[in-house]
Order: C-alpha cells, then structure tokens, then sequence
C-alpha cells in the first residue's frame, strides 16, 4: 500500500478503489427550504447558477404488479407510503467510501444496510427506515403486516437507541400485526431493527404529515435528521425513486437482490401547486429589467414549469413538490433575484411610498395613554412572559380577582414545565418581578405592565376566536417605601390607598371619573381584601392587596399591593376625546368643609362617595375621605368616615349657601345609609 510522496490523497484512495477527492460544502439552511437539506437540492441551485444540468445517479425505477408479501394499510396520517424488500443481504461494514462521505456530513457509521438509508437521505432529502422483514409480525396464517396508525393508551416502543418510551396517546406509528415498531417519521424500534442475522429488509420510503412528526419528537423529546425533515416537508413524488436509489446501493455494498414487486399506498393522491407570473412584475419588483428567457430558463432549472397565458407577459407556473414554501407570485419574483444575483438589483436609497396615517382605535389611545401617565407618576414598565407555569395559572385565575370564572389555556406542546399556560392575569409576572427586585434591595418598587391576559372562553360567548377569551390590560405593582426618606421626614411604607389614587389618577386622565368602589374584604386565594371599580354599571378594574400565601411563594418580605385595569372595559366607558379641553382657573376662593358621620363597622365609603357627590352637586367641585375611626369615642360595633368637601362656582359663595348643601349632603347619607352626624 506504499505510494510514492506526494502523491494526492484522493488519487491514492481511487487507486486502492475507494472514492477520494469528495469536497465538503457547510451549508447553512434556513426553515423554509428543507430541499436544500439534501445533495440533489444544493446541486439543483448550483447548476442553475452555473448554466449546467442537474445531473442525478441513475436509478432503475421497480415495476408494480407483482405479488408483495407485506400487507400495508394506511390509517391515518400518511399521505403516501412505499415499501421495497431487498434479499440476500449480508450485514456487515460498510465500504471505507460510504462510511468517509458519511463521516464527513457527521454521521456515525453503523452497518451497510443502515448506512445505505443515512446515505440516501442526505443524498436526496427523502428518509427512510431499513425493518428486518423477518422480525415484522403478521395475524395468523398470513404473512407481516405494515400499519400506519394512531398508537393507543398504554403502548410502548423500544427505540433504536435502547430507550423503552411511553406513547402518549395518538402518536403516528408504524405497526405490525402486534405492536408498534416505529415512531413515524422520527425513530425505529428495536423490535425490528436490522441486525448481523438480516437477511431480508424491508426498505420503507414515506411522506409523513409534517404536524404529527413535530408533535411526536416534541413529546418525546426525539429530534433525527428523519423528523427534521419531515416537520419542514418533503417531496412528496420522490418517495419510490428514493427507495429504489437505497435498494441499488444495497446491491452495492451489501449483495442484495430487489425482490419483485412494490406497495405504493397513496391515501392522498399529490395536486400539484400552481400560481402565476407576470415578467413586467419581476421587473418591477426588482427594478431591472430581466430577459425573459434568462428568468424563464433560471425557473425550469430550479424545477418550476413555466406556460405562456397567452399575452407575452403571464405566464403560468407549476410549483415542485420540493419547494413547500413557494405558494404567491411575489415567491416566485423572489426566486428569479435569487438565480439572477441581488449583487445585480440596483441599490435604491429611497422609494417613493404613499403614507396614510391609520386611524388610533380607543384601546390603543387608552394603552398608550395610560403608560405615559403612569410614567409620569413613577412607575417602571415591564415587559413579561405571558407564558406561566399550569400551577401559576390556577393560583391567579381568580375569578374575584379577573371578574369572570373562566378556565386557563394551557399550551400544547410546552417549551418547559414553566411555560405550560397562557397568563390569566398580569400578576404573575409583576409578583416575580417585585419579589427579584426586593431581594436585591430595592426599597420602593412602583411597576407597571400593559399585555394580554387569556382565558378559555364560555360556551356561545360571541367576543372570542376559537373558544378563547383574550383581551389587553394594564397591571400595576405597589411595593415598599411611598415616599423617600429625607432628614425631616421618615419614610412611609406603601398602603392599599397609594395604589387606590394612583389607579383612580390614571382612570381619570383616561376620561373615566364616575368611578364606583365596591369593597370586599373577604380573603381569597389570590387577595388578602379587594376593591372593585366600575363606571356606568362596567367593572373597568380591581385593586387588593397580594394574599400572604402568594407572597411568601414568591419570596416577598412584606405587603405587596397590586391592581388590574380591564383595557377593553375603559376603552368603552372613557369619555376623553382627541382633544383635551381645559377650563380656567377660577378667581374665586373655594370654600372647604369637613363632615364625619358614624356608619356601622365595615360600611364601604365608596357608596357614601357617590351619594356625597350627587346631593353635592352643583356646587361641589371634590371629595375624598381622609379618616377613618373605630374607637372607644364612637359605638360599639360603629365606625367613624370623616371626608372633606370642597365647594366653588364662578362667584363667591355665600356661607347660607354652602351650608344648605352640607345639610343635603348629611341628609342624603342618612337617608341612604343610615349615617349619623358624628
């Protein structure tokens, strides 16, 4: 085996009959294009580009009509399935050719039957899958059967790496008579694996649907060079060609003979694709003028059958069956500036384009506006991960605390167990941002995050897709110190009214001020004791305090006061416009006065708000509460509200005046709640 030096190393392999001289191509394939994951796909590009013709191995296509000693049925999931069984195969290595181009498109070597199948596949684009036909079961008296099905409850496989998985429930698989022995399109069983004894092989070339095989490698956590290319398609009227490649290769290397007879089961006959192609389009996309033979010819190079349509300019196009992500006239434009070469598109700095400014709809002018107040006011915008653990979900889909009993949207094929729910509520992600914040020493948190909550929807509930619930909405976070510490003043811890006025500050800009307050102090899971907010008969929000339970999950030391406005809720109730309308200043003093009445313990000062502000008016320009008593000064089982009321007019009021409307308002409370004078 000596040579004389220098001699090229692939001279001295074609010398010892060993194919040298191959070159190796890192090529960096994008989703779209899974006819590029395969020799014959790279090379149908290069020789367009080149001007040369796609040259492929010659391949004896077998005929049908003889007997096939394999019954194969097609349940489900396979729009076309062939199957060829090779004889006389002997099992061993593979010849130093086949395992070196193997190797150098990093694929371990097994034995020449499986290396035949690998070899094909990166070959072609096509997978297939060697069974060991003597190892294939069949019903009794009858030969091996072959069955595309849904795998049922409780099955399990023994993959070719020598892992016993569980099938979740209407997994695709290929069966015999007894069991699954394949998991369609991603991995083989070992119950059926080709092996040194093999002397018959069944060689199985299919199209998979490109759904089934992600959900499967999804679930099992399988992910081949088989499933890779079956998720992204693969040519559907290449399955026979490429078994018949793998049984010539088999002769080859492995002494096989072609046993007579094919299954070609087609469940879903292949329609091929069409659309169409105006010339003057290409050149006005692309703004150069390219020959019409020159773009014709790059097109039928690449596989696409071009058809005059009968004025010189349109033409009608067959899509290949290769090239799943061609569908509209503008795929097929860029294609031709593919061929064509965008160094040779001319470089435009500015195009002239008709702008149209798009109407704002009113969720949007709320979004927006309602993030530039609250920034104003301090607070910090978020952006969090609407996906939620299945567990986070349940703990906040509260339906006290979201307003509706709805049930949590988990996804289908989770990325991880953290990720395996849609969001019912903003808080999840403004509690794991203040509790991270907090345990790095932040002492005062105000946050804030504008998204998208979801919910299963209720049956005939007409404002939902596809029986789910999901509307935008505004979450807010109150943690710590409410106001800094300086040397005359210490610092004061954040309470339930903070966030109350802020949220109350933020609705008001947004054009909602008739608010009403509806206060429940019953614990929930979610909160230790909320407030509800409505305008016109509409709940547009909520504010509570974050329940001790779902603190302490978080690793929060300390009350965390939360709130939730219902975007599309206030969208509907504001009444601001386009155009903000100020009022003057009046020149007059305003005349102030305080009233404290007793009400039974517990009474809500929302309601008394409201009748405050209608006995009030019109003189009545604000209220707001600012005692609250329960002491041995007042009754048992009592407690005291004391609220400041500020009167004005565009004249200066008369005390007569000004107390006539005390006493309404006192009255008025009497009247409607039982209120006394304290």
């Amino acid at each position: 085996d000596s040579a004389t030096p220098g001699t090229p190393f692939a001279a001295y392999l074609d010398a010892r009959g060993q194919r040298g001289g191959d070159a190796v191509l890192d090529v960096n394939v994008t989703p779209n294009r899974p006819d590029a994951t395969s020799h014959v796909g790279v090379a149908r590009d290069v020789a367009a580009l080149v001007g040369r013709p796609l040259s492929l191995p010659a391949v004896e296509i077998p005929a049908a009509g003889a007997p096939f000693p394999v019954s194969v049925t097609v349940e489900d999931g396979c729009p076309r399935y062939v199957a060829l069984i090779v004889e006389t195969v002997t099992v061993g290595p593979s010849p130093a050719w086949l395992a070196a181009r193997l190797a150098a498109v990093g694929v371990r070597s097994v034995n020449n039957v499986v290396d035949v199948t690998n070899y094909v596949l990166h070959e072609t684009g096509q997978p297939l899958h060697a069974f060991d036909l003597d190892r294939l079961a069949g019903k009794p008296g009858a030969g091996p059967e072959i069955i595309v099905r849904r795998s049922r409850a409780g099955e399990r496989i023994e993959t070719l790496d020598h892992v016993t998985r569980d099938l979740p429930e209407n997994t695709l698989v290929i069966a015999d008579a007894d069991a699954p022995v394949a998991i369609a399109g991603v991995m083989g069983g070992a119950g059926s694996e080709v092996t040194a004894t093999t002397t018959r092989v069944v060689i199985e070339s299919a199209v998979f649907d490109a759904a089934s095989v992600r959900r499967a490698s999804k679930r099992l956590g399988l992910s081949t060079d088989a499933s890779y290319r079956f998720e992204r398609g693969v040519d559907e009227t290449g399955c026979l060609r490429a078994a018949a490649r793998a049984a010539a290769l088999l002769a080859e290397v492995a002494g096989g003979t072609l046993a007579p007879g094919v299954a070609d089961v087609v469940s879903r006959p292949y329609t091929p694709r069409t659309t169409t192609l105006r010339l003057s389009r290409v050149a006005r996309i692309l703004g150069v003028a390219v020959p019409a033979d020159e773009a014709l010819r790059l097109l039928a190079a690449i596989g696409f059958e071009t058809t005059p349509a009968g004025d010189g300019d349109t033409f009608s196009v067959v899509i290949p069956p290769w090239r799943p992500d061609v569908a509209r006239e503008i795929d097929v434009v860029e294609e031709v500036a593919r061929l064509v070469g965008l160094d040779r598109l001319p470089a435009v700095t500015s195009v002239p384009v008709a702008l149209a400014p798009v109407p704002e709809s009113p969720l949007a002018g709320v979004l927006d506006r309602a993030r530039r107040r609250l920034a104003v006011l301090g607070f910090h915008d978020l952006a969090t991960n609407s996906l939620v653990s299945a567990a986070t979900a349940a703990a906040y889909a509260d339906a006290s605390w979201t307003g509706q009993e709805r049930a949590v949207v988990e996804t289908l094929n989770p990325i991880s167990q953290e990720m395996a729910a849609l969001r019912p509520s903003l808080l999840p992600g403004l509690v794991q941002a203040a509790a991270y914040n907090a345990a790095r020493g932040a002492t005062a948190l105000r946050l804030v995050d504008v998204g998208h909550v979801y919910a299963r929807a209720h049956a005939g509930e007409v404002t939902t897709v596809d029986g789910y619930h999901e509307h935008a909405a505004i979450g807010l976070a109150l943690f710590g110190a409410a106001e800094r510490q300086t040397w005359d003043r210490p610092a004061r811890a954040a309470d339930f009214f903070d966030l109350k006025g802020l949220v109350l500050d933020v609705l008001a800009d947004l054009g909602v001020t008739d608010v009403q307050e509806t206060a429940h102090a019953e614990p929930t899971g979610l909160a230790a004791y909320r407030l509800v907010l409505s305008s016109g008969g509409v709940r547009v929000g909520v504010v509570g305090r974050l329940s001790d339970a779902l603190a302490e999950a978080a690793g929060l030391r300390g009350e965390l006061f939360v709130a939730e406005i219902d975007g599309p809720a206030v969208a509907a109730v504001a009444t601001r416009g386009a155009v903000v309308r100020y009022r003057a200043i009046s020149r007059h003093p305003a005349v102030e006065r305080d009233v404290a009445v007793v009400v039974p313990e517990g009474t809500a000062a929302g309601p008394l708000l409201a009748t405050i502000r209608e006995a009030g008016a019109p003189l009545l320009l604000d209220v707001r509460l600012f005692d609250v008593y329960r002491g041995d000064r007042i009754a048992g089982g009592t407690q005291s509200l004391a609220f400041a009321l500020r009167f004005g007019a565009d004249r200066t009021l008369r005390d007569a005046e000004v107390d006539g409307r005390v006493r309404r308002v006192v009255a008025a409370l009497g009247r409607e709640h039982g209120a006394a004078l304290r």
